[in-house]
């Protein structure tokens, strides 16, 4: 049987480490996987919010974290500041998505709640019974949108918000996009709402307009779809489920003939 997606070259935009699981399964359906990785995990402007939670991680009914990048620095930190994240964190613990959850049980955390789909709304709506009156931390990403606490605070809940990590573009993104489209592309891959933001300014970058047209944006989700479109690039085609299976089984139907 002829691969589904033989001699298509995707462009993979998921930060280096994060990358081969997505390539991996492209490659195995006959794609050529191109990777420039547009997201660089950096520290926050300060750690100082974030080992200060840490510190008075009791006083909280929930945790909440919605990347595995965030249980990493959580566990890094808890180290440095001398106590035990299994010991002392909140009773109840929340995380999005497999990756997430997967990373918390290995750092010693107890998950009691992982929502039905891979997006955040689906945590806030899943959520909203439990958590009135109580306490919060949620820990992300720097600058990342405000629909979770604004819904959990609407909620009912008090929450606190600390950065654990920035998003940034790398610095050798702009020159190998530039590569990268210069020997053509079939797709692009969109595993956040970040790689598409960052597409958009590494392609300024190096002079390249922006969106790419009559090339196929696949997205992870609706979030993603709607920074997508908000940047006037239509999604050609959205993972469901909203994780990486679902995104290179989307490029896939994208790709397969008309029945």
């Amino acid at each position: 049987m002829t691969e589904p997606l033989a001699g298509r070259r995707i462009l993979v935009t998921r930060g280096a480490s994060q990358a081969p699981k997505l390539s991996d399964g492209l490659r195995q359906l006959g794609a050529i996987p191109i990777e420039v990785p547009l997201i660089e995990i950096a520290p926050p402007e300060s750690y100082d919010p974030l080992d200060s939670a840490l510190r008075d991680l009791g006083q909280y009914d929930w945790l909440i974290v919605t990347s595995s990048n965030t249980v990493r620095v959580l566990a890094e930190r808890a180290v440095l500041v001398g106590i035990s994240l299994a010991k002392f964190a909140p009773q109840h613990i929340a995380a999005v998505g497999a990756a997430t959850e997967k990373a918390a049980r290995e750092a010693g955390l107890s998950v009691s709640f992982t929502p039905k789909e891979y997006v955040a709304e689906s945590l806030i709506e899943e959520l909203k019974g439990k958590i009135a009156g109580k306490r919060l931390l949620l820990a992300r990403a720097a600058v990342a949108r405000d629909a979770i606490p604004d819904a959990l605070r609407s909620a009912g809940s008090t929450v606190d918000i600390v950065d654990a990590y920035r998003n940034v573009l790398p610095a050798a993104a702009p020159q190998q996009l530039r590569h990268a489209c210069a020997c053509g592309l079939d797709a692009v891959t969109f595993t956040s709402s970040s790689s598409v933001t960052h597409l958009a300014e590494a392609a300024q970058a190096c002079g390249l307009p922006f969106p790419f047209l009559y090339i196929p944006a696949i997205s992870i989700g609706p979030i993603t779809s709607q920074t997508l479109r908000d940047l006037n690039w239509q999604p050609a085609g959205e993972a469901d489920p909203h994780d990486i299976s679902g995104l290179i089984a989307a490029v896939a139907r994208h790709f397969a003939p008309a029945q």
